[in-house]
């Protein structure tokens, strides 16, 4: 039996099969050990007073085979030493785990369809914890604020190393924000969320584990977005800054020596150009380096780091310096082995739902597709469970068409408006969704905040076919051909193509929204599509509806404003007014001007995040916010409804999540490094 130190102090590591002699505790029996500072959390040292104990590390029995598939890591140091001085303590839902398997997981494509999968592994400086109301500590130790809101300071673990050993420090989160976030050579103009209603935060790091970020003006939901966020607040300075001519002088010969055209391509064949940690590798982009590269893929802080990556899908290992343990002292993750893989058809990837190949799955995942598999719970040895949405799937009238005639149209809110009212909304709940859901009006924020006017739920979202008729006909939309559709008012003939995606939003909806919108006259064309082909159409202005779920909690909302500012979210989400938002990101030199009721939003949302919660200007921003974009209609809501999530019983550890949604980012506040399997 090895004797292994940490933090100074002599302690005995047991073979990786037996427990610590620190409690087994769960959530569900915590064995009379108090609770720590946070839910479900503790710190070392906290929970070592809690429960009386020393805590003695053990790891994973096939550890030293893990790492040796992830390229450039060297021969392990004992677990100790691998661990934070501080590290996570991780309560676990039922029971202490045990070590192996791998996780069965199924993705739509490559940067679609796959962030079930980036959830499962995320970290973050922080989180939501599972009631989905407090943040707690992750990366960092702890944080705090000052008085108003434009500063706020983490500290880290000490100790902490990435998943090669390199140590994890505050030069790694100022890396990440000065080099990469900032640099207009990365990314053509700063993400919302790095920046105060346009400004630019700065960064201080006085000593390796102090990090503080200075703000311009108040923004206490920036805290929020590290908890939420796919976007990681930190990168690894010491391998990707070799890379940046900032760092490193001669970053641009060295990354030619590797075959990159310069040190900029090699950070983004590695990091990509787009925060989402979902960018392909150069195992996929550049196969044929593979073997020249140092790495195959840069280090993580994750529970997992990919060592396989092809077009069918892609392999994980543990991350062996990863920095959390159960009570007992097990290094977390206690699943060795992640495996996912590509399924774009939907009746494909549910009938291996229900033939169990999968171990758990959400994202995708419709209503519609709820019957077969309660159907066949018993026979796959599987669990479903019904959870509420956030989003609800929504409707978004290209209103900077390329087409002149049919932006005129788009733009027009009576079009809008009669388009909304032909929707039954009351029948699609019945037929679409089994009754479960609720018929309700896209109000930007989901569930609706108490300063909002609750009428807006309802705006024009009741069935009136006569009141969406003589919209149309006062429109001078009439059907001049005789075929029983309408034309635009110039005569040109109109039909709508209805391009979507069931990662977005269900077919069943489109076809029955599309057959609404024809008993009033419209006529459309319903295709299903790829994610990454309605994407790139909605990006390149070629929709004429854009059709994908849509909402937001107002803690989401605080820290990142990108449902308020066209083109009103980001390229994996349902946007809208595509050349407002290049004349809004070109300060008017190109692109189409917005209206004022849209400028206005982007005013107010600024000055929403800004405010005093407890404030009266922040009620009323808020409930205008909600009034210029409901009764604007850019978005048309549907039916808010459950969604199914799958779990295979032979994944331990799972607990219900409180809604089926991407906006706290997936299983990430349901803990899955505590997951094990059974067999």
């Amino acid at each position: 039996m090895k004797k292994y130190l940490l933090s100074g102090v002599a302690v005995l590591a047991l073979p990786a099969a037996a427990f610590a002699n620190c409690p087994a505790i769960s959530v569900a029996d915590m064995g009379g050990v108090a609770a720590g500072a946070y839910p479900q959390q503790y710190d070392l040292a906290e929970f070592q007073e809690a429960a009386g104990c020393t805590m003695e590390f053990s790891e994973n029995p096939e550890i030293a085979a893990l790492n040796s598939a992830i390229k450039g890591n060297g021969d392990l140091a004992p677990v100790a030493d691998r661990l934070p001085m501080e590290p996570l303590v991780v309560v676990p839902y039922a029971s202490t785990g045990t070590y192996g398997g791998t996780l069965d997981v199924l993705s739509n494509a490559t940067e679609a369809g796959t962030s079930d999968f980036l959830s499962v592994r995320h970290v973050n400086l922080v989180r939501y914890s599972d009631d989905l109301a407090t943040i707690v500590p992750n990366i960092a130790k702890s944080w705090s604020w000052n008085d108003d809101f434009t500063q706020l300071t983490f500290t880290l673990r000490k100790g902490h190393k990435w998943s090669d050993g390199a140590p994890f420090t505050s030069a790694d989160v100022a890396f990440w924000y000065n080099n990469l976030m900032m640099d207009t050579n990365i990314f053509e103009k700063p993400k919302d969320y790095v920046t105060v209603a346009g400004e630019a935060m700065t960064v201080d790091t006085p000593d390796d584990v102090t990090v503080v970020f200075n703000l311009p003006a108040p923004k206490p939901g920036l805290l929020a977005h590290f908890a939420t966020h796919f976007a990681q607040g930190f990168q690894p300075r010491h391998f990707l800054g070799q890379f940046h001519p900032d760092i490193n002088g001669d970053a641009d010969s060295y990354a030619q020596s590797l075959g990159f055209e310069n040190g900029y391509d090699a950070i983004k064949a590695y990091y990509g150009n787009s925060d989402w940690t979902d960018t392909p590798s150069p195992m996929l982009s550049k196969p044929d380096l593979v073997d020249g590269l140092p790495k195959a893929t840069h280090p993580t802080l994750e529970s997992h780091i990919y060592v396989g990556d092809t077009t069918e899908g892609r392999q994980l290992v543990a991350n062996p310096y990863f920095h959390q343990v159960d009570t007992t002292g097990q290094q977390l993750p206690y699943i060795g082995k992640q495996d996912e893989v590509y399924i774009n058809d939907n009746e494909v990837r549910i009938l291996k739902l229900v033939n169990s190949e999968v171990d758990y799955k959400s994202q995708s995942l419709q209503l519609a597709s709820a019957p077969i598999l309660l159907e066949n719970q018993e026979k796959g040895d599987y669990t479903i469970y019904l959870r509420p949405e956030i989003t609800m799937g929504a409707f978004g009238f290209n209103v900077t068409h390329e087409d002149p005639e049919k932006r005129k149209v788009f733009g027009d809110v009576s079009f809008r408006e009669a388009m909304s009212l032909a929707i039954n909304r009351e029948e699609l709940n019945e037929v679409g969704f089994f009754g479960q859901g609720e018929g309700k009006q896209y109000v930007g924020f989901s569930p609706l905040p108490d300063f909002a006017d609750p009428a807006m739920t309802s705006y024009m979202a009741e069935f009136d076919k006569d009141g969406a008729m003589s919209r149309l006909d006062a429109l001078g939309m009439a059907d001049t051909d005789g075929d029983g559709f309408r034309e635009l008012p110039n005569g040109d003939k109109l039909v709508l193509n209805l391009n979507y995606s069931t990662q977005g939003i269900a077919g069943q909806t489109v076809e029955l929204v599309s057959q609404y919108w024809a008993d009033v006259g419209i006529q459309s064309s319903v295709k299903e599509v790829t994610p990454d082909e309605y994407r790139s159409a909605q990006s390149s202005n070629k929709l004429d509806v854009s059709m994908w779920r849509k909402g937001q909690p107002v803690a989401i909302v605080l820290g990142n404003n990108e449902l308020w500012v066209p083109p009103f979210e980001n390229y994996f989400g349902n946007r809208n007014g595509m050349l407002w938002a290049e004349w809004v990101d070109s300060d008017g030199a190109a692109g189409v001007e917005p209206p004022a009721d849209v400028k206005q939003l982007i005013e107010d949302i600024n000055a929403f995040q800004s405010a005093d919660q407890s404030s009266a200007e922040y009620a009323e921003l808020g409930a205008r916010m909600v009034e210029t974009m409901t009764k604007n209609l850019f978005f048309i809501g549907t039916v808010n409804a459950p969604a199914p999530i799958y779990q295979n019983n032979k994944l331990q550890n799972f607990t219900e999540f409180q809604t089926h949604s991407y906006e706290y980012y997936r299983t990430y506040p349901y803990r899955a490094s505590q997951w094990w399997l059974t067999e």
